[in-house]
């Protein structure tokens, strides 16, 4: 029988499939042995580790049993949890980007209209979440898990090696009112906090830019440990990680331009300083 190869990377699912082929294997079970085990059929199996079928609830908890991984972070149960209500509700491509996020020597962030994850206050990001709660685009569960997730992203920027963060911002980032005045007034103190940080890197691009901006929609650029870089960007319905060096490099390169061309940190704080000013 042919083994298909599996990229977890790939999705929540696709991680899921592989993460119960793996242990099947590490038992030197085959699909039917497992499916006698599971009381499944081995066809069931093998669409659940090949990310063809969803795995519900029942599947999970049954792996659970036979895998001794029931209450663990590690439990099929909890990983079912999160394809269902956590990451299937993220645009395609991002989870992926989160991953190497956690990784990342440098982070080179710019944004239209919203202040990047990395540097959002809870407060924020929770008003953002609710908005799409209400529109019904998600759930409140799930926005819940979008807020912690992100939690989790800013914690895992915050260690031993310590990245590099250079943030450009659109004006629209730090005028477009969210959540009020007084969470608004706390994410402008948070980036000032920010830029005062040893490794990090603000400016704001003013509305003068015009055409000079060379970007019209979010921008992720990361630099791994080997050099290597990925670029992650974003429509409103898709996200697209890209990670050959032929059509990142034209990004860098723009990235670079966008630096040059906006203010500097100082006068990118004065800005948001101004703006604070008008929010209270």
């Amino acid at each position: 029988m042919n083994r298909n190869e599996l990229n977890p990377d790939a999705s929540p699912q696709a991680a899921y499939g592989a993460h119960l082929r793996s242990l099947r294997e590490s038992r030197g079970w085959t699909q039917e042995h497992l499916a006698e085990l599971m009381e499944y059929s081995s066809v069931h199996i093998s669409a659940v580790e090949n990310g063809r079928k969803l795995p519900t609830f029942r599947f999970s908890r049954s792996a659970d049993c036979v895998f001794d991984l029931g209450g663990t972070a590690a439990s099929f149960e909890s990983e079912c949890r999160k394809i269902k209500h956590g990451s299937l509700s993220l645009l395609e491509g991002f989870p992926e980007y989160v991953k190497h996020e956690g990784h990342a020597a440098e982070i080179r962030l710019f944004e239209v209209g919203v202040i990047p994850g990395p540097l959002q206050t809870r407060e924020y990001a929770a008003a953002i979440e609710a908005s799409n709660v209400k529109r019904r685009s998600i759930t409140a569960e799930q926005a819940d898990e979008r807020v912690e997730l992100l939690i989790r992203r800013q914690a895992s920027l915050v260690r031993p090696n310590t990245p590099l963060v250079l943030a450009v911002l659109d004006e629209s980032c730090i005028r477009r009112l969210v959540g009020g005045p007084q969470v608004m007034d706390a994410q402008l103190e948070r980036l000032i906090a920010f830029a005062e940080e040893p490794n990090t890197s603000l400016q704001v691009a003013p509305f003068a830019m015009g055409e000079r901006r060379p970007f019209n929609r979010l921008v992720h650029l990361l630099t791994l440990a080997d050099r290597s870089m990925v670029a992650y960007v974003e429509s409103q319905t898709q996200g697209y990680l890209d990670r050959e060096i032929t059509s990142v490099l034209p990004l860098v390169k723009a990235y670079h331009q966008l630096q040059t061309e906006a203010p500097s940190q100082a006068e990118s704080v004065v800005m948001i300083n101004q703006v604070r000013k008008g929010i209270l």
